[in-house]
């Protein structure tokens, strides 16, 4: 009898481990799936972002295309017209099943503005960004896009520039000019990379990377920077002035001292 009472007890004792044990891998693999589910949800929402970011871009290039051709009828800059040109460049139902807030009513070109005397104009794109996820308030994030363009207003006889003289676009620091404003030297190839790779890293010109001043003041609690191939320094944020690229159009008889952009002109 009591050799039969042991043999319940170890029974019912590996019967109890079991149901733990499974019980067990049951809660594991409901936590780790909405995990898993949100970081694929993130990523899918950050390579969105950086879509728009893209598109806004070469709207704002466009516009300003426009913008310019009219500055000898209106030299001043028209934020309605402006903000016109960009909703018909992008289309306005794409804006509107977009990830930015308001659609194409959320394009916002205020700051934008023109200096009579010399015919430059700085223009200015300001949207903010909303990433739709319920389970958390993530705030909207502002995106600004800048561009500052010469409108043409004639020249002065002076024997400089003509007809056929075409429109070419350059950057502060660059020392080429380029023929395509897509040209991917005018765009920023920015990389996101673990803050502890940083030090072993490189750019193109084989230099290292230096925290921002702007926005690497605060570094603790930070896994993931920004650097791209050109500078020497890492962000911490994807917003940073200093991840934005200034670009000039202008015409190609005012480019002096500069070379021509070996990949878009040809």
């Amino acid at each position: 009898m009591t050799h039969l009472s042991q043999i319940n007890v170890i029974s019912l004792s590996k019967r109890a481990s079991s149901f733990t044990s499974e019980g067990s891998v049951t809660v594991e693999a409901a936590l780790a799936v909405p995990i898993f589910f949100f970081a694929v949800l993130s990523l899918v929402y950050l390579l969105e972002i950086m879509n728009v970011q893209t598109v806004m871009r070469s709207a704002l290039h466009c516009a300003a295309k426009e913008i310019a051709e009219e500055a000898y009828v209106n030299p001043l800059v028209i934020r309605g017209k402006l903000e016109k040109h960009i909703v018909e460049h992008v289309g306005e139902t794409w804006l509107d099943h977009s990830v930015i807030s308001g659609g194409s009513d959320g394009i916002d070109c205020r700051k934008s503005m023109a200096w009579g005397s010399t015919g430059i104009m700085d223009l200015s794109l300001i949207y903010k960004v909303e990433v739709p996820i319920l389970m958390f308030r993530i705030p909207a994030i502002v995106q600004e896009e800048s561009m500052r363009v010469k409108g043409w207003n004639g020249y002065a006889g002076n024997g400089f520039g003509n007809q056929s003289d075409e429109t070419v676009y350059i950057t502060d620091t660059g020392i080429v000019y380029h023929k395509d404003a897509d040209c991917t030297y005018l765009e920023l190839s920015i990389k996101s990379v673990a803050i502890s790779d940083v030090e072993q890293l490189r750019n193109e010109s084989g230099g290292k990377y230096y925290p921002c001043e702007s926005c690497m003041r605060k570094t603790f609690g930070k896994q993931m920077v920004y650097i791209t191939d050109t500078g020497n320094r890492y962000h911490g944020s994807l917003s940073c002035s200093r991840l934005k690229r200034t670009v000039y159009a202008v015409p190609l008889s005012e480019v002096f001292g500069r070379g021509g952009c070996k990949r878009c002109v040809k």
